[in-house]
Parts: structure tokens; C-alpha cells; sequence
């Protein structure tokens, strides 16, 4: 039972996160493909030089909370099953790290919208906002400063998340953190920082588009 729990969880998760926030916001406004301008990426980004940057900031929100609402889900979730389904050997920590995982897939290879999303920002900082708040709004303050100091949202994004993954590093190595939440900012990390291969060439030869 707690197996086909599991699988729920990582589906609903997954489901969550494919959910096309940027796409279907800048559909409502302009009627078109988000995926046909700018970038071609789904994220906010995207959709401030697509559709507004009033609306950019609804998708950067809409993005973050579907993450977040996926880890709350298992956060709920799991202990009830451990408690009451027989146990289990994996831990709550490592299943909120597996659904952050899962609804960071589905943003980024949304079933949706013909796996063609974003590259999972709002939506690990989401899900670092349930499973660890002050080190999400130090990233997420982090990543503001940078990308309006610099103008490059790529470059606040990444610096943003590298700077979320060693404050939960610090946390883990003084024992504040469980090494599930670690493993998750690093994998997730990774992934942003390799959707973001693209702008990391750009800003190498000076031609990344600024924000503004």
C-alpha cells in the first residue's frame, strides 16, 4: 500500500508541475504560442517579454506554488502512511525531495504542453519554500539582487540556486538539515544550471538578452 501511495504522490507531483502556467497566461493575453517568441521556454522570463512583466511575476508565482503544493501533498501525506499503512523505510525527507524532483520534471518536460517547458526555477524555489524557507528566501533574495543589478535573469537564477544548495550544504554539515533535503537542492540545482546551458553560452560571448 505504501508503494502504490508512493506512485500516487510522484504522479500527482508530476501532474502538478506539468501544468502550463506561462503558456496558458500568455495564451490568454496574446492569444499565441509562448513557445513561438523570445526564448521558446515557458517560465516567466518568457512571459514578462511576451505578455507584460505584471504577468511574468503571476507565472514566476503560479510556477512556484504548484511545486510547492506537490511537497506539501507528500509532506501530508506520507507520515500518514508510515503510520498507518504498514511503515515504511523511506523517509519523509526523502519523499519531498522526490516529489520536488518529479514536479521540476514535469515543468521542465510538461506531458501537457508536448514536453516542452520551462527550465524549473520558480519551481525549486517553490518547493525549498516547504521544505526549507529561510535558505528559499535568501536564494530567491539573492537571485533579485543579482538579476537586477546584472539584468541577466539567467545569471541571478543560477547564482540564486547555487547560493540555496551551499546554504543547505552549511545546514546538513551542522547537522540543521537531513542529507534528503541536500541531495535534493543538489540534483535540482543541477538540473536548473543544465536548462540554463543555452544563456551560460550566451553570457560566455556577451550576447544574453538582458531583462531590461
Amino acid at each position: 500500500m505504501t508503494g502504490l501511495l508512493l506512485v500516487g504522490i510522484l504522479g500527482l507531483s508530476y501532474l502538478l508541475g506539468s501544468i502550463p502556467m506561462g503558456l496558458i497566461i500568455a495564451w490568454l493575453k496574446t492569444g499565441r504560442d509562448l513557445r513561438a517568441t523570445g526564448s521558446g521556454k515557458t517560465g516567466a522570463t518568457n512571459v514578462m517579454r511576451s505578455a507584460g512583466r505584471g504577468l511574468g511575476f503571476l507565472t514566476l508565482f503560479l510556477d512556484g506554488l504548484k511545486a510547492a503544493v506537490a511537497v506539501l501533498v507528500a509532506t501530508l501525506l506520507w507520515p500518514y502512511a508510515v503510520e498507518h499503512l504498514g511503515g515504511s523505510s523511506i523517509s519523509v525527507p526523502m519523499v519531498q525531495g522526490l516529489a520536488g524532483l518529479v514536479a521540476i520534471l514535469g515543468h521542465n518536460r510538461p506531458v501537457f504542453a508536448g514536453f516542452r517547458g520551462g527550465r524549473g526555477v520558480s519551481s525549486y524555489f517553490g518547493s525549498m519554500c516547504i521544505i526549507h524557507l529561510p535558505a528559499a528566501l535568501l536564494g530567491i533574495e539573492v537571485l533579485a539582487v543579482v538579476a537586477l543589478l546584472s539584468r541577466f535573469m539567467s545569471l541571478g537564477s543560477i547564482i540564486g540556486g547555487l547560493v540555496t544548495c551551499g546554504v543547505m550544504v552549511a545546514l546538513y554539515f551542522t547537522g540543521w538539515v537531513p542529507w534528503p533535503h541536500v541531495a535534493y537542492s543538489l540534483l535540482a540545482v543541477a538540473i536548473l544550471t543544465f536548462e540554463h546551458r543555452d544563456n551560460i553560452s550566451r553570457l560566455r560571448k556577451g550576447t544574453e538578452r538582458k531583462l531590461f
